[in-house]
């Protein structure tokens, strides 16, 4: 499914990434909103900028911690959740060595076959209801 962008502000940073980075943000992008819609106490999402990134919020239900997708330091694609946050962490100890992982706070994607929804999904729910299993 395609998803309209939230501002043309959001749609000019998508276009300005190269074309392979391009296409793998737009496939970070396209899960976030699936497992968004398939997931009930998350709500509507909103898409926005943060840092100049494409960012991801639930301010309609307060349920998860702000995800951004961007360009890697050293190339490729990334998915980034809040560094103080056990997101990428839970994550990266989940499937050990199976992606690319900076610290807490970024899964990194050299090429589009390194993104595997199955996965990712379960990072983008943990991020997408974060606050709902703080205790």
């Amino acid at each position: 499914m395609t998803y309209p962008f939230a501002s043309d502000k959001v749609a000019d940073v998508f276009a300005g990434f190269p074309t392979a980075e391009r296409d793998m943000a737009l496939a970070l992008r396209d899960l976030i909103y699936e497992v968004a819609a398939a997931t009930p106490e998350v709500g509507q999402i909103e898409e926005t900028l943060k840092w100049g990134q494409p960012a991801y919020l639930t301010p309609q239900t307060k349920s998860g911690s702000t995800l951004r997708i961007g360009l890697a330091k050293g190339g490729g694609t990334a998915i980034f959740a809040h560094c103080s946050t056990d997101i990428v962490s839970t994550y990266a100890a989940t499937f050990p060595g199976m992606d690319r992982v900076e610290g807490n706070r970024a899964v990194i994607f050299a090429k589009a076959e390194d993104i595997t929804p199955e996965r990712l999904r379960l990072l983008i729910r943990h991020g997408l209801t974060y606050h709902l299993s703080e205790g």
